[in-house]
């Protein structure tokens, strides 16, 4: 029984795929399992994955046709897993080389349910990237999923499989933030999950992508607010704030009209201006883009917001 199984779910990721496994059997740490959930892929995506497990019979294929990313989780975490720990990873994102490690020795703590790690963002070349996400202190809290994910991307989320499987997984109803509607899940049924202050993941981002789609986030937001209502929590004026902000952000990336960023920065400062400005690093820096992307060339916006 390996002590990790990592969930890939796949879907025309040929052009991806190859580096991602690539990034998993460079693990220090190489106790695990790779099981990769196809979701129907016309390209060559699975003779790729059925080629690596001629070459290393830790790695599987696996089928869950037109059933979506999240049911594909559910399937190779809940059924097909037999590690103890579930380490969740896109088919287009890489893996720091000690990750495995870093995570094993994180999980030996009985009372850590779920881990991650810090991130970097890319568009093609990892060297490239120029945006790196923080950890926070202490254990994930409601509250502050509700402002800002500090987990990012599922690939960056480790868990113990019987706690996945207490929360019964990821809701495949849910378009957008569906994993953040169920770390609200994880969080609020009194599970811990901390985050590790080394780098552990490069996230291939995507301006056509669903996480480019502001209005499918925004919709699998209302679904993470009615679950955290239910379980007696509800966004503060600082949360709702750092979530504005993050918008804004997201909004000057995807250099979406030059009002909008503006529109989601100045609705986060009447919310709570402490919330929206703290740290300054993160919020006077994005009022200025904000404001200032309304009248830079669309050039040099670009330039400057992109990444």
């Amino acid at each position: 029984m390996p002590r990790f199984s990592i969930v890939i779910p796949c879907y025309n990721a040929a052009n991806t795929l190859v580096k991602t496994l690539d990034s998993i059997q460079a693990q220090t740490f190489s106790d695990w399992e790779i099981i990769c959930v196809d979701d129907g892929s016309t390209d060559l995506t699975t003779d790729l994955i059925a080629d690596a497990a001629k070459r290393d019979n830790r790695i599987k294929l696996a089928y869950n046709l037109r059933k979506g990313p999240s049911e594909a989780r559910n399937l190779g975490a809940q059924h097909l897993s037999s590690g103890d720990i579930i380490a969740f990873c896109d088919a287009d994102d890489i893996w720091a080389p000690e990750k495995l490690a870093d995570l094993a020795g994180a999980f030996d703590d009985t009372k850590t349910h779920g881990a991650f790690g810090k991130i970097a963002f890319f568009v093609s070349d990892p060297q490239t990237a120029r945006v790196f996400s923080t950890v926070p202190t202490g254990p994930l809290s409601i509250d502050r999923l509700l402002g800002e994910n500090p987990v990012c991307t599922m690939s960056n989320l480790s868990i113990r499989k019987t706690c996945f499987v207490q929360t019964g997984g990821f809701d495949p109803s849910i378009v957008h933030n569906e994993d953040l509607e169920w770390l609200i899940r994880v969080v609020g049924q009194g599970m811990q999950i901390i985050g590790l202050d080394t780098f552990h993941t490069w996230y291939r981002t995507n301006p056509t992508g669903l996480s480019a789609d502001l209005g499918a986030m925004q919709a699998g937001r209302r679904r993470a607010l009615d679950t955290a209502k239910n379980l007696g929590f509800s966004a503060t004026k600082r949360s709702q704030a750092v979530h504005l902000r993050y918008l804004a952000r997201r909004a000057l990336r995807l250099g979406l009209a030059r009002r909008v960023a503006f529109g989601f920065a100045i609705a986060g400062l009447l919310q709570s201006p402490s919330g929206f400005l703290t740290p300054p690093r993160r919020g006077a820096l994005t009022f200025i883009g904000a404001l200032g992307n309304l009248v830079l060339p669309r050039r040099l916006s670009h330039a400057l917001f992109s990444q």
